[in-house]
Formats: C-alpha cells, sequence, structure tokens
C-alpha cells in the first residue's frame, strides 16, 4: 500500500465538487479503468510478486477486468495476501466523501442516513474530505470467533442512551467492518475458517446488498470488492466454502509455489531483512544460493512433510536470514571483517526448517532436526549432481571415475577436519591440503570465481559423502571428512 504522494484536492464542498466536473465509480470500475491504462503503458498491475507473470497475473486481470470478487485458492506462502494487497495500487489516488460520514459515503449517491440528512440539510454547502486509496483497504483473518457483529454490526445500547433513542430507530445502529469498507477493497484470509452461519450472513451483501442487523433489515447497497484467500487444505481439515456464497464468487484463482530456482531466489532476495552491515560483511557464493532453495523444493516433494500442508516461501527467506547470520556470527567470533558462506553455516537454518514444515508419521519418527538435515543433505546431492559426473550405485569395482584421486587421498591419509571457527584463511589453506579436489572443480566448473572455490570444494566432499564415497561426522567444533574403510583396513 502506498502513502499519499501529493496533497488531496482542494475542494471542500459538495457545490465545488459538481462544479469541477468530478464523476463518480464504483470501486469496480475504477479497478477496471485503471488496470487498462496500467496494460496498454505495459507496465506491471502487480509489481514485485515472481513466478507468476504467466499464470496467477493475467487470470487476477481478467477477473479484474470481469468485476468480479475473487477467491484466491492456494498453500501457504504462495502471495496470496500480497497480491491482495497490491490491488490498492489500482485505484485512484483520492476520492471524495461526506465529510463525517462512517462508511465513505459517495456524495453523488449516499447510502447511510447521516450522509442523506447532511445533503438534504445542506446541499451544495456539504463538507467534501478526501481519501487516500492507502487507507481503502480492510482485512480481516477469518477465525472460529468471529461473529455477525463484527462484520456487518450490532445495536449499540450507548449510542441509543446518549441520543435517548429507542432500539426500533436506525440510528442505534454501529456499522461493522463491511459497511465501514464500502467503496474498498475488504480482504478476508482463510475463508473456510469462518463459521458457516457466517458466511451465509454474505450472501446479500454481494448479491443484494441487503443487511440486518438485530431484526432491523437495512438496505445499504455497498460498493465493496471482496477478495478471499483460502487454502485447499482447509475444505477437509477445519471447514469449507458453503456453495451458495462460493456461487457468488466470480472468479477462483489457483496459486503455485515457484517452478524454477532463479524466481525462487528472486523472491528470497527481494523478501530477506538484511541489516547492511551484513550485506556488506557476509558474501554469498551463488551456489549457495540455489543450495538454499533447493531445500524447499526437497521439501516439497519429501516423503517425510505433509505436502498438502505445503512448505512455505517463507521458508527461503527466513532460513536466508539465518545462514547470514550464522557466517556474520563466526565472522565477529574470529574478528574479521569480512567473510563467504560454508556449506558448513547451513547447520544454522535448521531452526528456519523446523519451524516451517508440517510432518507426516515417517517424518515424526525421525524428528523435526532429523529431517532437516536430511533435506539439507538431499539439496546437497541434487546441487553436486547438477554440476559433476553422475556416481552410478552399481558399478565395475574396477571402473574409473573422476573421483578416483579424491577418494584415494583420504584413503591413504588421517581425513580432513573443518572447524566452524576456522578464519577465512585457514579455511581455504584446509581445503588445498586435498590436492584433487582442486583439480576436480578446476575441470568441471572452470569459470568458478575465487571466493566461492571453497565453497564449492565443500560442496564436492558433502556430495561424496551422499553417495557413500566418503564419511562425514558431526564432532563438537565442526565437520570431519574420512575414508569410509580406510581406517578400518589400516588398523588391521
Amino acid at each position: 500500500m502506498t502513502a499519499p504522494t501529493a496533497t488531496p484536492p482542494s475542494i471542500s464542498t459538495f457545490g465545488e465538487l459538481k462544479a469541477s466536473g468530478y464523476t463518480t465509480r464504483s470501486i469496480k470500475d475504477e479497478l477496471r479503468a485503471n488496470l487498462i491504462e496500467r496494460i496498454r503503458a505495459k507496465k506491471p498491475s502487480f509489481e514485485g510478486v515472481w513466478g507468476y507473470e504467466n499464470t496467477v497475473i493475467p487470470e487476477l486481470e481478467h477477473a479484474l477486468l470481469s468485476r468480479h470478487h475473487i477467491n484466491l485458492l492456494g498453500l501457504r506462502g504462495q502471495a496470496k495476501t500480497r497480491l491482495a494487497r497490491l490491488m490498492v495500487g489500482l485505484l485512484d489516488e483520492w476520492i471524495p466523501e461526506v465529510a463525517g460520514s462512517e462508511i465513505h459515503d459517495d456524495p453523488f449517491d449516499p447510502i447511510s442516513r447521516y450522509a442523506r440528512e447532511q445533503l438534504a440539510k445542506n446541499g451544495d454547502a456539504t463538507e467534501i474530505s478526501w481519501v487516500h486509496r492507502s487507507e481503502r483497504f480492510y482485512e480481516k483473518l477469518a477465525t472460529p470467533d468471529v461473529t455477525v457483529a463484527d462484520l456487518i454490526g450490532d445495536v449499540d445500547p450507548i449510542k441509543a442512551a446518549n441520543l435517548k433513542l429507542s432500539y426500533a430507530d436506525d440510528r442505534v445502529l454501529h456499522f461493522g467492518m463491511i459497511p465501514r469498507a464500502n467503496r474498498c477493497i475488504f480482504v478476508i484470509n482463510e475463508l473456510p475458517d469462518l463459521q458457516s452461519r457466517i458466511q451465509v450472513a454474505l450472501f446479500n451483501i454481494l448479491e443484494e446488498g441487503d443487511v440486518q442487523i438485530r431484526g432491523f433489515k437495512v438496505r445499504l447497497p455497498l460498493d465493496v470488492h471482496f477478495v478471499f484467500t483460502a487454502n485447499p487444505e482447509d475444505y477437509t481439515n477445519r471447514g469449507s466454502i458453503v456453495t451458495p456464497l462460493k456461487d457468488r464468487l466470480g472468479s477462483q484463482i489457483l496459486t503455485h509455489y515457484p517452478e524454477d530456482i532463479a524466481t525462487a531466489r528472486r523472491i528470497t532476495r527481494q523478501e530477506a531483512a538484511l541489516d547492511p552491515a551484513q550485506q556488506k560483511g557476509v558474501m554469498v557464493p551463488d551456489i549457495a544460493r540455489d543450495l538454499l532453495e533447493q531445500i524447499s523444493f526437497e521439501a516439497r516433494k519429501s516423503d517425510y512433510v505433509d505436502r498438502k500442508s505445503g512448505v512455505s516461501a517463507r521458508l527461503s527467506i527466513t532460513a536466508y536470514e539465518n545462514l547470514i547470520s550464522t557466517a556474520e556470527r563466526r565472522m565477529l567470533r574470529s574478528g574479521e571483517s569480512k567473510t563467504t558462506v560454508r556449506l558448513s553455516d547451513f547447520m544454522g537454518v535448521i531452526p528456519a526448517i523446523t519451524g516451517k514444515i508440517e510432518l507426516v508419521y515417517e517424518g515424526e519418527q525421525e524428528g523435526a532436526d532429523g529431517v532437516a538435515r536430511i533435506l539439507i543433505e538431499e539439496a546437497v546431492n541434487t546441487l553436486f549432481s547438477s554440476y559433476f559426473p553422475e556416481i552410478k550405485k552399481l558399478e565395475r569395482k574396477d571402473a574409473e571415475t573422476p573421483y578416483d584421486a579424491i577418494v584415494q587421498w583420504f584413503f591413504e591419509g588421517e581425513g580432513l577436519e573443518l572447524p566452524d571457527d576456522l578464519s577465512d584463511v585457514r579455511y581455504r589453506k584446509a581445503l588445498e591440503q586435498v590436492g584433487p579436489l582442486g583439480a576436480l572443480v578446476q575441470k568441471y566448473m572452470p569459470d568458478l570465481d575465487r571466493d566461492s572455490e571453497p565453497f564449492v570444494k565443500e560442496l564436492v566432499l558433502w556430495g561424496l559423502e551422499a553417495n557413500k564415497k566418503l564419511s562425514k561426522s558431526r564432532f563438537t567444533e565442526g565437520f570431519r571428512f574420512k575414508d569410509p574403510y580406510g581406517s578400518y583396513i589400516s588398523g588391521l
């Protein structure tokens, strides 16, 4: 939602408004007309939302051009609420209302008793105030405790007592959120969580504009653009959208997760909240960014994770923030001013993963931490296989592979230890001890920059461990890589 960029128009009375030639229009016509201008000018209608350019956004544009109420249906973390909030940018910057109106009455078409009385009493001298589009967005999270009074309104006994009115007088009514959202966008998140009787109360508002409050049948032809969001899992777990209400929603649009790593990276970089000092001090290799996103992709297809619940894009965002913080803490402890993310830093993202995944029975048996480690290792293996030659599970014992020299180095030596608190210089030197490792990386990734080289070398070691070529163990302060059989044979 955008803040006002200019002062409101200087018009202050209804007479001045009419003399200016201002013409009123419904919010649906407003959205449609401004969207048409955006499309003709080849400007993005939903800026900052990535991955929906050829799927969700065209369908949203179709719905707005058709003047439809919308239901956005998708798993958590798919930018449903963000899309609804971005619709505010398609509204006129300023609209006039009768000054003092509780429900943004249009001076050309007043619907409340207060506004009609003001216009009848003062005529062209009726005072006008201006509403910025940033104030024309209302949002409500549907929870089981939401009542009709919250959404539509109720009788206010204090108002009745102060004004000395009986409960039969409609002036004792206190308007709820929906009437107060007249000429605005109103969003109800997680619609299936709303009790069925409350959903029923929305029927006439969507279709006829009738509002019934404590026996009053108040005719309020509200001008509201409704956007609902829902998770498909909610239809079976917690509730459902009642059929008559669903029938009154013009368009139901399915959202989805990013379909490729590049789009996911773009979303994460845009949404991550980093301190400038972190951005300046911590360098993140591109391959590390890919690995971070691959964790979410692995989670969405994992047998340990409940796929119906979904894996939010917030997993990657918070994991990225944790990854940077892990590297930053290591940098501060070693007294350095700059550092580069290491693969071992990914142990710091485990808390971000465990809070974002719902586990099935098999996952519960492994434990949340165990599943998080499995997802990281599967992401490493996927990325390793995309850059380096495949390691076949079944191969002849005497078959040569590109990894033989590395495996032989570990077979003949004592292995390699990479403590977490190594300085960047010592970390690089420790990896350089494994001579064949540098040769392999140079052969298959010749254009790799020097800063990213240590990360890729460690990736190779993790990849070889995932394919049973090396063994990897975690000790108190770091990782140890060894030949899986060499120590046993040398002992013999």
